[in-house]
């Protein structure tokens, strides 16, 4: 079996000068990558970790942002046989104490033997190291050498077997970054494989994407697919979607983009930031999947971002849909890209309550899900019990699954490793969701779980219903519980987003939230905190940090507190 190292050679002799990544600047023109500047300006880092004397196998970090030197780096250590993780670089909507922290922590748990960032942000890295620390070498982007034609000889990655680390993935959350996701060359491209088969992936499409490269949808989707199986990217800089989102829509119109990913935050954000006089001569027709990956996935997300841009030629059935996570190296299920995801309406009080997902009925409180797809060719997929027993069709669950591309294991973390399977194999995903005619629903994280008299809560579910209040900022909600001693369970708080100061219509809005929870729920919402954004905390790949926004909720209240 071949290796990513392989690869790259093989696509760059059958077509040197083939176009492979578009990367996209604001403000700069538009920088065609072929496969003959990937090799080699991949060979310049390459050379760069053997002169620095890192050795094949060992951990290179990369704290760079979006361009040329974060491709080249990490495809750099792929050429030299070792192993790079890409961590996010710091932003202003990061706490530079919590990313210094983060770091140190990487640091400790992965020990990297090299870390590749920007001259002007060395110090900040060198600040974070300890003494005793695993680093033997900071390399700055400034000190690589003029591209070369590459030796062969001096690149070890075509040494390296299949079944070697050839990345690792750190989880965006709030402590995730101490567990590194270790993926071998033989699960990465079994994932490749089967997720290129469910897709009806062809020389033809053209994916294009902004996802930063830190995240399992951004770094396999966005990025190694399209490169590894010689699919067109154009690449876009994550900072410059989220300051001007018009630009992904321009650049799916100008190189006739037909897949892109998205969380499902994204669809909201562009249904309401983009502007019409962004989209003059816009035409989205080419697209023919644009997949909403997150757990879980919301039609009335999909309903939006479809009625804004249907005029501009986009397509009901673009809008699909996938359960993915850096375990499976990516796809865990895709939806059917001939039709669109399955939606139903289920009973709300049987699902929140009783974890039975049954079909609604007139006059009751009626939640809509939408399916995530089903389980890709290489990929099954069981609901389990908290005694790790398959539970029946339609009940709720713990996710489960087992393929050929699993991780290898979190990187230093037995520990961590062993707790994450069944005794018979099966990799426990921490989600919970039930099963439908082999379609997959997503409830929502096991860890945000509220438990409210007994009563199973997912604060998905109750930020869904708060987002289609009106003054509600649509995605800008998140729930979560405060144990009450008094009355020995748990509270639910919502905290919502808006852009009146007003306190009449604060008050208007905190009553209409209240109102149309508990009435398509089952729980009677008391505590509704309306804020001015940007209040909420994000991680670094766009998902709602409960845990941090519930400690800054508190943290408010005690201030505020006599």
């Amino acid at each position: 079996m071949t290796t990513l190292t392989h690869l790259l050679f093989q696509s760059y002799q059958r077509d040197p000068d083939r176009v492979a990544i578009i990367v996209q600047h604001a403000g700069q023109p538009d920088r065609p990558v072929t496969s003959r500047d990937l090799l080699e300006g991949s060979s310049r880092y390459a050379q760069a970790y053997r002169q620095a004397g890192i050795q094949p196998g060992e951990v290179v970090i990369l704290i760079l942002q979006h361009g040329e030197d974060l491709i080249y780096s990490f495809f750099g250590a792929v050429l030299g046989g070792q192993i790079p993780s890409i961590m996010p670089f710091l932003t202003e909507k990061l706490s530079p104490e919590r990313y210094r922290a983060d770091l140190a922590a990487l640091i400790g748990i992965t020990r990297p033997s090299a870390i590749v960032t920007y001259p002007e942000f060395e110090s900040e890295v060198r600040a974070a190291l300890k003494q005793g620390d695993s680093v033997r070498a900071v390399l700055n982007t400034g000190g690589m050498t003029s591209r070369f034609q590459p030796d062969l000889s001096l690149l070890p990655g075509l040494e390296r077997s299949p079944d070697d680390i050839v990345l690792l993935q750190h989880s965006s959350g709030t402590t995730g970054l101490q567990k590194g996701v270790a993926l071998s060359h033989r699960a990465v491209l079994n994932q490749l494989e089967a997720y290129s088969q469910s897709l009806g992936l062809n020389s033809e499409d053209v994916i294009v994407s902004w996802l930063p490269l830190y995240h399992d949808m951004g770094l396999i989707a966005g990025f190694l697919m399209p490169v590894l199986r010689e699919i067109k990217l154009v690449l876009l800089s994550p900072f410059d979607w989220v300051r001007a989102p018009y630009r992904l829509m321009q650049a799916v119109s100008q190189y006739r983009g037909t897949l892109s990913w998205l969380p499902n935050f994204a669809y909201n954000f562009c249904a309401q930031k983009i502007r019409d006089r962004q989209l003059e001569g816009v035409d989205l027709s080419s697209w023919r999947a644009v997949i909403n990956c997150s757990e879980p996935v919301r039609w009335e997300s999909h309903r939006l971002f479809y009625e804004r841009f249907q005029p501009y030629g986009l397509r009901s059935n673009a809008l699909q849909t996938c359960y993915a996570m850096a375990e499976n190296v990516f796809g865990v299920t895709q939806s059917d890209l001939n039709a669109q995801p399955v939606v139903e309406e289920i009973d709300s009080e049987a699902y929140l309550t009783q974890r039975v997902a049954r079909p609604a009925l007139d006059g009751r409180p009626a939640l809509k899900m939408m399916s995530s797809g089903r389980a890709i060719g290489n990929t099954q997929v069981r609901v389990l019990d908290d005694k790790h027993r398959d539970v029946p069709e339609r009940v709720v669950g713990e996710i489960a699954l087992r393929s050929n591309c699993m991780l290898t294991g979190y990187y230093n973390r037995p520990d961590a490793t062993q707790k994450a399977f069944t005794k018979d194999g099966w990799y426990l995903t921490g989600d919970y969701g039930y099963l439908a005619g082999g379609e997959l629903f997503v409830s929502g994280r096991k860890k945000d779980m509220i438990i409210v008299g007994g009563k199973n809560i997912y604060p998905q579910d109750l930020e869904s219903i708060a987002s289609q209040v009106p003054g509600v900022h649509p995605g800008r909600v998140v729930a979560f519980g405060i144990y009450n001693e008094e009355a020995g369970t748990e509270d639910v708080v919502l905290v919502a987003e808006v852009d009146t100061e007003d306190a009449l219509e604060r008050q208007q809005i905190a009553d209409a939230v209240r109102q149309a929870v508990t009435r398509n729920s089952a729980i009677a919402l008391r505590h509704v905190y309306l804020v001015s954004p940007p209040w909420i905390i994000k991680t670094s790949s766009g998902k709602t940090a409960r845990s941090a926004n519930r400690e800054k909720y508190l943290k408010e209240m005690a201030t505020a507190s006599p």
